[in-house]
């Protein structure tokens, strides 16, 4: 026989110590068998209040009675789960899944355990099963009931509603009522039950399962989600509550949250005696000491606390089970605790591997059937329906008790659920990785010197005489996992977290977070490759972000309008009414989208008949049903008229609007959410043009798909005038706000054509100037040193009569342009060949209108006589520009906070102009979608959810979260692909460079690269000059 090679474990490759213990995740491990022997029968309460009994061995460990428990509720994910009972000393404790039952129930007939939620995860989309988040459900229910969870009256009242269309199906007042009477979800209901039936109307069609998701959704947002509370007292002898969640440490006085310590900054965790310690990493920027002392009431309150910190570490943040610690020869000191189970990161990966069965359950209070997948299909043959009922079940021990957890249940009349008929889980040692401790987010190659010092000084401590009370600790290192105490955690590894970044900066913070490279991975090979399947993605990423669009007008905007009574009421039943029904409307369609995509995906069997593997039949029929709403549609146009008209008469309303510009969740200027609706039907249009060029026109689904763009053609066609008009007209309104010294800008007739900087030449030298070009007028301004940022107006030139002329020989200035107008002329330099070949064209378009139009323009300015000086005479306007250019040449970082992230400031900055062209090309690529980004000296990939809209890539935490966390506007990046010598080995990575910025960004498939790359070329790269002239034309009106 040969050896078994032995291969090394990151922690090795680390110069971790060699772990002579046994994990039992390492291949060919097999869980150990069921101890035989005397059995004890144990009640558990289940989260729906019925209580069954199991039987097990008595010297079977915790983790026999939770297998038992799971495999009877046919539960993947039970590894969220726990059991936690009241030990002899009337202290509420978890079992320990290591131990002997007995060992730690020592009365099994006076104790009734508890199966709760122990683990509860930042984002519940993390929960792939159905029966998963219907048990959360459960503990969401019953926290609110028991007063843990709190929260203010409207939200109370929204998770009931919630939690009563689950229950008992559809808004009927009278049956609401009743429902209500008998039963009682929180403390002082009856103040409630109006806000309740109120808010159960508006949840008509929506199912138990999505009842769920929606109260989970409420309920992660509420500070005490999830928050078990632990009573101590600090230093100083004031009273607070600790707490543990997925992301650290907790602090509360009362129910408010006054600390918090993210397991990044923890280096180590101990209790002595009664003593809870928290060992911080050195902070340069914090106020806090080395170490943090808590006093608890007694040594077994203590310790419990401690081993639920050492638990929520572990399961949230390694990518596998702690291998055990070697036993010592001589004598032990401190805890021998350690976390047993899968990680959420094994969980995630296993759920998603699809190892397992989607069988029904049974909601106990709900009238509704349920089944786990999006789709009816029918029971598995020899597949019985658990039922949450009081029965008793006996687990006894034999040779199934190493049987797959997938295997089903029988019934009989009285009912036993036994080890050879339903057995443990399988075994995790079969699913994970044979990798070592890894940190979900990843492992550091090689520490940092100063790192390095900071471990020799700890093992320096650690060799000193102790005293004699034993201090049990836990200490965190690197890769995440509970080690000996002189390995520290690395400092620049840390959870995710709820801090938004500054929204103007393009040097984007480099905020750690899980790494997910594996993860990514596997996704690609599970999922569908066809083309239609990754567009079809593309309509319901983008649609999630049109739908957070609206919600700017319909819920934040008009949430600031009722607050302040400076809006006539004929604008709010102008705006309003008209988006609520799109809101709705796109609402219901990306449901509809969605559950194709699962559908396609294969989380049901309908897949196998192929039968929805298209998306052109959901496209059709929606497409059709929107011409209904064209209506609203036609009104948007006039409704974005009405506000700028009631912003010029009322400053209460200016104000107003001003403000809620200013908000986070407004990422673009309040005018351009008018204008989402007519922008969002080109990408209708440009979506089932790229279907109908995928599809063979023998299919069904081209069929389907030709019908939805000729219909979508034709709207496009009717509002084609009204798009451009409105667009010409928000693009004037936008550029006045970033102007003074302007009376008119918005006149009748006026077209905005190109913006951007030039040089100037003058006595001085050239002076950097921003150029605003119009079909009549030609505008060059200096950026001033206002608190707005705005720009001041120095001059005018009229185009009716102007000329244009090369003059680099002239002045001996590359790119350097003379412009002679019927009263004055200047000299302009760009920046490069192209950007003159730019203004020079549309310039020479510009002329050839004004020469069209009936004669010269009145002069629009309302200050700053015209500037007639030739090049030699410098003017007290210049000197004071020149300074304003010197204080001004700062980054975007610098930026003041208003209005300092417009695309006139990007261009000034950036050095560089945009047209209208571009701006309507960027209108119609608009892309949404999950990417992963990479910094240039970051060791990991982190993974946002990215929006690319006005020439800039927004990014969120996730496509749920209201505003973003930061933009990196684009104008100016170069847009390439890695070189070998970049070190970058992985599959769909684009890269963007601007001076010493680089981003690396990873596409999850080939189709959602080339269109990342199709979408961010036309923010970063001129379009043709044939592109262009076409789209001038059209443009004209």
């Amino acid at each position: 026989m040969g050896e078994i090679e032995q291969k090394p474990t990151p922690g090795s490759r680390l110069g971790a110590p060699e772990n002579s213990g046994i994990s039992t995740l390492e291949h060919g491990q097999k869980p150990p068998p069921t101890p035989s022997g005397k059995l004890m029968s144990i009640k558990i309460q289940m989260l729906d209040d019925t209580q069954e009994a199991f039987e097990v061995p008595q010297r079977a460990p915790g983790k026999v009675l939770l297998d038992a428990v799971c495999n009877h509720l046919n539960l993947v994910e039970g590894d969220y789960f726990g059991l936690e009972f009241p030990d002899h000393k009337k202290i509420t404790v978890w079992l320990d899944l290591l131990k002997p039952i007995v060992k730690q129930i020592r009365r099994p007939k006076h104790v009734v355990v508890r199966f709760v939620v122990k683990f509860f995860p930042p984002d519940h989309t993390q929960l792939q099963e159905e029966l998963t988040r219907y048990l959360f459900a459960l503990q969401v229910k019953q926290d609110l009931a028991q007063g843990r969870l709190t929260c203010n009256d409207t939200s109370a009242a929204l998770l009931i509603s919630h939690i009563v269309q689950s229950e008992i199906g559809d808004f009927d007042e009278a049956s609401d009522r009743e429902h209500l009477a008998k039963n009682k979800y929180i403390p002082q209901q009856d103040a409630l039950e109006d806000k309740i039936v109120e808010f159960h109307h508006n949840h008509i069609g929506q199912t138990p399962a999505e009842s769920d998701f929606q109260l989970l959704e409420i309920a992660r947002k509420l500070e005490m989600y999830g928050i078990r509370l632990h009573p101590a007292k600090d230093r100083e002898g004031t009273k607070i509550n600790l707490a543990v969640a997925n992301t650290g440490i907790l602090v509360f006085q009362g129910f408010t949250k006054i600390n918090a310590f993210n397991w990044a900054k923890v280096r180590k965790l101990s209790f002595k005696r009664k003593r809870f310690l928290i060992k911080l990493r050195p902070d340069a920027n914090s106020s806090y000491q080395d170490t943090l002392e808590f006093l608890m009431a007694s040594r077994d309150f203590c310790k419990s606390f401690w081993k639920i910190c050492v638990e929520h570490h572990a399961f949230f943040r390694l990518f596998e089970e702690p291998k055990p610690k070697p036993k010592p020869v001589l004598f032990s000191r401190g805890s021998s605790f350690r976390f047993s189970g899968r990680t959420q990161k094994q969980v995630l990966d296993y759920v998603k591997e699809g190892g397992h069965k989607k069988v029904q359950f049974e909601r106990k209070h709900s009238k509704i059937h349920s089944i786990r997948s999006l789709a009816m299909q029918p029971p598995e043959p020899n597949s019985e329906v658990p039922k949450q009922a009081q029965q008793r079940a006996s687990l006894t021990p034999g040779e199934g008790a190493e049987s797959p957890g997938g295997q089903s249940c029988q019934q009989a009349k009285e009912r036993k659920v036994s080890a050879d008929e339903c057995g443990p889980r399988q075994s995790p040692a079969l699913q994970r990785s044979p990798a070592g401790n890894k940190r979900a987010d990843g492992a550091v190659e090689a520490a940092a010197a100063e790192e390095e010092e900071e471990v020799a000084k700890d093992r320096t401590q650690q060799s000193k005489p102790q005293p004699p009370q034993p201090s049990t600790e836990l200490s965190i290192n690197s890769q995440g996992g509970a080690v000996p105490a002189n390995v520290i955690l690395s400092p620049n590894l840390s959870p995710d977290t709820k801090q938004a970044s500054p929204l103007v900066s393009p040097l984007l913070n480099d905020q750690p977070c899980p790494r997910t490279d594996d993860e990514e991975e596997g996704r690609r090979k599970r999922f569908p490759t066809d083309k239609a399947y990754f567009i079809a993605k593309e309509v319901s990423t983008t649609e999630r972000t049109y739908l957070k669009d609206l919600e700017v007008i319909t819920s934040w905007f008009q949430s600031t309008v009722s607050k302040e009574d400076s809006m006539p009421e004929t604008l709010k039943s102008l705006i309003f009414p008209n988006f609520e029904p799109l809101h709705k409307f796109h609402t219901n369609f990306l449901k509809e989208i969605e559950q194709r995509l699962a559908l396609w995906e294969g989380r049901s069997n309908a897949h196998i008949r192929g039968d929805y593997q298209r998306i052109g039949d959901v496209m059709l029929k929606n497409v059709q049903a929107m011409k209904q709403l064209a209506v609203h549609l036609w009104k948007h146009g006039e409704a974005l008229e009405a506000l700028e008209t009631g912003i010029r008469s009322s400053r209460r309303l200016e104000n107003l609007c001003r403000d809620f510009e200013l908000q986070k969740v407004c990422y673009l200027p309040l005018n351009t959410f008018l204008l989402r609706p007519l922008h969002r039907l080109m990408h209708y249009k440009q979506v089932l043009e790229r279907l109908c060029k995928d599809n063979p026109p023998n299919e069904a689904d081209f069929r389907d798909c030709r019908a939805a763009l000729a219909e979508i053609t034709e709207m496009v066609a009717q509002l084609h005038g009204t798009m451009i008009k409105m667009e010409n007209f928000q693009k004037l309104h936008e550029l006045k706000k970033d102007l003074i010294g302007v009376d008119n800008l918005v006149a009748p007739g006026r077209e905005f054509i190109r913006l951007g900087s030039l040089s100037k030449l003058s006595g001085k030298g050239l002076q950097q100037r921003m150029f605003f070009l119009f079909n009549d007028v030609l505008l060059y301004t200096s950026r001033g040193l206002t608190i707005s940022n705005q720009f001041k107006v120095h001059g005018q030139l009229p185009l009716y009569g102007m000329t244009i002329e090369r003059s680099e020989d002239e002045w001996g200035v590359p790119h350097c342009l003379t412009l002679r107008g019927q009263r004055q002329s200047i000299i302009v330099a760009a920046s490069s060949r192209s950007e003159m070949e730019k203004w020079v064209e549309d310039l020479q378009m510009a002329i050839d209108l004004a020469e069209k139009s009936s004669g010269p323009t009145p002069e629009f300015l309302a200050s700053s006589p015209p500037d007639n000086k030739s090049p030699d005479e410098a003017t007290v306007a210049d000197q004071e520009s020149e300074d304003d250019l010197s204080a001004s040449r700062t980054s975007l970082e610098r930026q003041a906070p208003h209005r300092g992230n417009t695309m006139v400031h990007v261009c000034w900055h950036r050095n560089t102009s945009v047209s209208m062209v571009d701006f309507s090309v960027a209108v119609e690529n608009q892309l949404s979608g999950n990417l992963l980004r990479k910094f240039k000296n970051s060791n990991g990939w982190q993974k946002l959810w990215v929006v690319f809209t006005n020439f800039c890539l927004f990014f969120y935490k996730s496509h749920q979260d209201n505003h973003p966390l930061a933009s990196l506007p684009l104008l100016g990046y170069s847009l390439t692909i890695p070189s070998e010598s970049e070190d970058i080995h992985k599959d769909y990575v684009f890269k963007l460079h601007f001076k010493s910025h680089v981003y690396y960004f990873r596409a999850e498939s080939e189709y959602t690269f080339e269109r990342w790359m199709e979408v961010i070329r036309s923010a970063t790269s001129a379009a043709s000059r044939a592109h262009s002239l076409s789209h001038k034309e059209s443009h004209v009106y």
